[in-house]
């Protein structure tokens, strides 16, 4: 446990993120801006993928001790595991949440991840107000909510293959093929049963509804939430803005000397890759990737998580042929302070796997970005990066190498130049920071989300 979790308001909050990196960071942040607008906040978290308390002081950080068996990490399909993660979890998170207000914990609510569905009702039975944090898009939680209606109020067809290509009406510009899950390896029935238990426990069991968005990007979106809930739904986003510098974990203090690498660079010069921490690239994919990237010209900078291509456990090996390009033009690190990286003045573009994090980060950078889906919102995300804020372009499924280095050389360069889309990933940019500056909608959105907690 790090800090006592108490509060000049005498209230607190216990939070319960879902153990993946890209969800428990923004449970963290707004951890932060609630404990510095003087509530408590208790940190419940699993033991799987565990937070590190050193880096968060004046949070309490209390383990659930949940038992996970076996086949939850052998599963290969994600959505199965999220909801076997799910059943694992609910009794000691219930009995970790009743044993706080047993002693005496001046406990006004719970905030979980919209991922830990079964946890809503459980807090529920535990007597405990719930609101749930939607680590995604605004889009992709109204897209949950849609599909889910029943068929006579709209139902989405996401099991009807011959209109994948159809717009859905009400979540253009995104189309049934981008809807989570949909077009994707899960199986379409486990992703339909996954996405129905979210929208139910939270229009069942939860209060309302915490989003790392704002208005100037989703301001349709959350509109539609508010419509589809009628109960409060907070943007408190940029999440990562609002809460100041990282603190990045012990093993990540050496960056491969990526910042002064770049530092070398002309400005907006170099292409920043990283496709997260969850994707799994297998060897052929891998390849043209990299001849996509010696094929472009552009400099490039490529942040490859150990194991991230199939059938590799250290750093994959480079083509032979490739092994001079990439030492002259390019650099290939374990690991990169994705933040600093986007913010740097040599980086002119991002070539992402399109998860919610990253492309925030890259919109508050300004970044133009190649958007390269792999699952679950991704796609959603990339549609909006492309046919709705018109600051990207979208890689596709497929890699094949003379397509990404045409690709590349177009985000980058352009025919007629980037400036379009740069000028409005600009403009997202300086929205942004307007929006987290005091008194602004992300501001205000804080503030009301603590007089909400505290009227509870």
């Amino acid at each position: 446990m790090a800090g006592d979790g108490r509060s000049p308001t005498g209230r607190c909050v216990v939070l319960f993120p879902f153990p993946s990196e890209s969800h428990t960071t923004p449970m963290l942040q707004l951890a932060g801006l609630l404990r510095a607008r003087g509530l408590g906040v208790t940190v419940l978290h699993a033991d799987l993928n565990a937070p590190d308390p050193a880096r968060h002081p004046g949070l309490a950080f209390v383990s659930i001790g949940e038992s996970l068996p076996d086949e939850i990490a052998s599963s290969p399909d994600l959505a199965e595991r999220v909801m076997s993660l799910n059943a694992a979890c609910e009794a000691p998170f219930q009995a970790a949440l009743e044993d706080l207000v047993r002693r005496g914990e001046p406990v006004a609510c719970t905030v979980v991840d919209g991922q830990w569905y079964r946890m809503l009702g459980a807090a529920r039975r535990a007597g405990v107000p719930a609101l749930a944090l939607g680590a995604d898009s605004a889009a992709a939680f109204l897209a949950m909510l849609a599909a889910t209606r029943p068929r006579a109020d709209g139902h989405a067809p996401v099991q009807e293959a011959d209109r994948l290509d159809e717009v859905v009406p009400g979540l253009e510009p995104l189309r049934v093929r981008d809807l989570i899950g949909v077009d994707g390896s899960d199986d379409g029935d486990t992703v339909l049963r996954f996405t129905a238990s979210v929208a139910g426990a939270v229009r069942g069991a939860s209060l309302g509804v915490v989003l790392n968005t704002f208005d100037a990007i989703e301001g349709p979106e959350l509109a539609g939430i508010r419509r589809e809930l009628s109960r409060p739904v907070f943007a408190v986003g940029p999440l990562h803005l609002a809460g100041g510098p990282p603190v990045e974990p012990q093993q990540h203090v050496l960056d491969g000397g990526c910042l002064e690498w770049l530092d070398a660079r002309p400005p907006r010069s170099v292409l920043y890759v990283s496709l997260g921490s969850a994707a799994r690239v297998d060897r052929a994919a891998f390849e043209e990737m990299a001849w996509g990237l010696a094929g472009s010209g552009v400099p490039f900078l490529w942040a490859l998580c150990p194991g991230s291509v199939g059938g590799d456990d250290d750093e994959p090996p480079f083509p032979e042929e490739l092994h001079e390009t990439v030492r002259r033009r390019g650099k290939v690190v374990a690991w990169s302070p994705q933040r600093a990286v986007l913010a740097h003045p040599a980086v002119g573009g991002f070539w992402t796997h399109g998860g919610w994090s990253s492309i925030m980060e890259a919109v508050c950078e300004g970044v133009p970005m190649l958007v390269h889906p792999w699952l679950a919102d991704q796609t959603g995300s990339a549609r909006c990066v492309t046919r709705r804020w018109g600051i990207g372009l979208e890689a596709g499924r497929v890699v094949e190498r003379t397509a990404m280095a045409r690709a590349i050389r177009r985000l980058m360069v352009g025919e007629h130049g980037p400036q379009a889309p740069r000028e409005r990933a600009r403009l997202l940019r300086m929205q942004a920071r307007e929006c987290v500056a005091e008194g602004g909608p992300a501001s205000l959105a804080m503030d009301g989300l603590v007089e909400f907690i505290l009227g509870l």
